[in-house]
């Protein structure tokens, strides 16, 4: 194996990698005015994902670095026809930073909580949201000149095929943090999740079964063997998570989820090969593996120095989950209350 092609894996792990582990704590944060009725409970929903979400960025991090140092052009073409849509992902993620961390700056000031909570929700819509939209449209190819260079409009980024992509990673995202709530937390919280992973389920099922099917066979090639094993790992994991759903075994389920999104990410990555960026106009303008590498140099730098570090960043984020692996109560988040309020409060949790 030379090496672009196994720095192209490479960036395929990085963002499989980050669709899985990043995933979750999406799906967390647009469950959060879904599944919890209190303040304590809200508090609980981010303190399941609070010690780990700075660590699945780095996910992001590393693969965009990776392709700006291995792909040079691939990268500049890439961020060209995706400025806006990669613009508004930096925008929602470092707006979710804050949120994550402000909220609760001020203990006693419940307006100040329920504002940044609003932010969180809207940035965990929106983040996934332009991810999902960017990766399609790498996937299908954007219009581009002999040069490489980008020649279509926004509105071009807006395909069927682009949308389908948004709603079926929310719907995905939706169950799989679902599935996390679902074995990171106790009591109601726990329930609740789990009778809205059944519900969503469907959902989620559907679309990823269309989308998969659509970038096997929609693209005008014919589908290759990786893909077709990626479009039958998503609907296994997904046919698996909801057997486990059905039967209260949350950790299969989630780990189902897992699989589904790993799935996704071999399929969108299996149809790209042997090119980063297909041009649907001047088909000159297509980048390939190949015409997009950096120099052997620089490429065997990077695979020295990724072989020395990459070791250590796994062993810390599984040492990291491991820490943080017991279940979070919402009991323990609920503040002193009167009677009036504690009554309010179980009306409300039994609603």
């Amino acid at each position: 194996m030379d090496l672009p092609t196994l720095w192209f894996l490479l960036i395929a792990v990085f963002w499989a990698g980050y669709l899985v582990l990043e995933g979750f704590d999406f799906g967390v944060g647009m469950l959060l005015p879904v599944l919890a009725k209190t303040p304590g409970e809200r508090d609980a929903m981010v303190r399941t994902f609070g010690p780990v979400w700075d660590g699945n960025e780095v996910w992001l991090l590393v693969a965009g670095g990776a392709t700006f140092a291995a792909f040079p052009n691939w990268y500049a073409s890439m961020f060209s026809a995706l400025y806006l849509p990669l613009l508004v992902l930096l925008v929602a993620l470092i707006l979710r930073v804050l949120a994550i961390e402000y909220r609760r700056k001020h203990e006693n000031d419940e307006v100040w909580t329920a504002r940044w909570d609003r932010v969180l929700v809207v940035c965990s819509v929106l983040a996934p949201a332009m991810v999902a939209a960017a990766l399609a449209n790498v996937v299908r190819g954007i219009e581009m000149d002999a040069n490489s260079d980008y020649t279509g409009s926004l509105l071009d980024l807006l395909s069927p095929y682009a949308l389908l992509a948004v709603v079926t990673v929310l719907a995905l995202f939706l169950l799989h943090g679902a599935t996390f709530i679902g074995i990171r937390t106790t009591g109601v919280l726990r329930d609740r999740a789990r009778h809205f992973a059944v519900r969503i389920w469907i959902v989620a099922t559907l679309l990823t079964a269309a989308f998969g099917l659509w970038t096997l066979l929609g693209q005008g090639e014919d589908p290759s063997i990786v893909g077709v094993l990626g479009v039958v790992l998503a609907v296994a994991g997904l046919l698996c998570s909801g057997a486990s759903l059905l039967r209260g075994a949350e950790r299969l389920a989630f780990t189902g989820t897992v699989v589904t999104t790993l799935g996704a990410a071999i399929l969108m990555f299996a149809q790209l090969w042997p090119n980063v960026l297909p041009s649907t106009g001047d088909p000159a303008g297509t980048l390939t593996i190949a015409n997009a590498a950096s120099s052997p140099y620089s490429l065997k730098v990077m695979t020295w120095v990724a072989v020395i570090i990459a070791p250590v960043v796994f062993l810390y984020e599984g040492w990291s989950y491991w820490v943080f692996r017991e279940r979070v109560a919402s009991d323990a988040f609920e503040k002193a209350q009167s009677p009036l309020d504690a009554l309010k409060q179980r009306a409300a949790t039994e609603s």
